[in-house]
């Protein structure tokens, strides 16, 4: 489909990445509830292959915790795609984002981090990008990775 998120994606050079289901737990990767879409948490992985393995402020610097973070998000976009029938303008708002980051007890930018995530929502929805956010540090993660991101999203 070819909408105006579609349109800004190839603006922005944007490629999301094949959506995958989750391979341990028995969940939904998306669920639609009223006109609100609840997406899982993602991690930073390209087309299933999982990136960023490790911690922050160990094998991690900020930017390239960030770089994780809009990994995530990408997967995330890619599994909205997917329950909206490959029609992203569905999306009204951004309005809620959790990050969770595999954290040093010395690596304290987590909202830093998470901002990789808020910022590439607003570069694509501008002002319907805006949301409210938590940003979590954490002493482990799934699979050692980096962090995972989740999304609630406004449908028209």
């Amino acid at each position: 489909m070819s909408g105006l998120i579609e349109q800004r994606l190839k603006e922005l050079e944007i490629e999301l990445p094949e959506p995958t289901r989750p391979k341990v737990a028995k969940i939904l990767p998306t669920m639609i509830v009223d006109r609100l879409l609840f997406v899982s948490g993602m991690t930073p992985q390209w087309n299933g292959e999982l990136r960023f393995i490790g911690k922050l402020g160990k094998e991690f610097s900020l930017e390239e915790g960030q770089a994780a973070a809009r990994l995530c998000t990408l997967n995330i976009l890619a599994q909205a795609r997917v329950a909206l029938d490959g029609d992203l303008d569905r999306i009204q708002r951004v309005v809620n984002v959790k990050g969770y980051v595999n954290a040093m007890p010395d690596f304290t930018n987590i909202p830093g981090v998470v901002n990789g995530a808020s910022e590439l929502l607003i570069d694509i929805f501008g002002d319907a990008g805006f949301h409210t956010r938590t940003a979590m540090g954490n002493v482990v993660m799934p699979f050692d990775v980096a962090l995972e991101v989740e999304a609630i999203f406004e449908l028209r």
